[in-house]
């Protein structure tokens, strides 16, 4: 069903700075199978006390139930969800006073994807943009039509060896 919205009632971690107190925030977003407590520990191992670390928890583990290479349609309604629970997050973070500047979005595989089409789809100068073993989501259903820009915003996109 569209518009469903099946990652709402999942947890939230937080870590580093309260968020009201922070100069800046990082959205840490878990791969599937992991959890948010996994991606907060990278986020911890940044070892930049002063920022909030936010990692929201998919349910069942996964953002959305197939791999990223699928058309888009057949990760539905999962995978709008798991776009508005980084839209929700970016508006409370910007809602305690953070620009977008001052946001990074860090994902791993799963998270990794969800981070960049994210970032693609609602493109402005953010504090950083991490890509660990993902990619854009497939869309060969639908014709890629962003607009903006990402201009200025330090983007890293990395994959291991082992994630070939």
């Amino acid at each position: 069903m569209a518009g469903e919205r099946i990652h709402d009632d999942q947890p939230l971690l937080q870590g580093g700075a309260a968020l009201d107190h922070a100069p800046g925030a990082v959205i840490l977003l878990h791969g599937r199978g992991a959890t948010a407590e996994d991606i907060l520990g990278l986020g911890q191992a940044f070892r930049l006390p002063q920022l909030a670390l936010l990692a929201p928890q998919a349910r069942d583990n996964s953002w959305y139930p197939y791999r990223f290479m699928e058309p888009t349609a057949r990760n539905e309604p999962a995978f709008s969800s798991a776009l508005a629970t980084v839209a929700a997050l970016i508006a409370r973070v910007q809602a305690a006073g953070i620009a977008p500047d001052h946001i990074a979005l860090v994902g791993f595989s799963q998270g990794a994807c969800l981070a960049l089409e994210y970032a693609a789809r609602h493109p402005e100068r953010y504090g950083a943009l991490a890509g660990l073993s993902g990619a854009l989501i497939e869309n060969g259903d639908q014709p890629r039509a962003y607009g903006g820009s990402l201009a200025g915003t330090p983007i890293f996109l990395g994959c291991d060896r082992q994630d070939l």
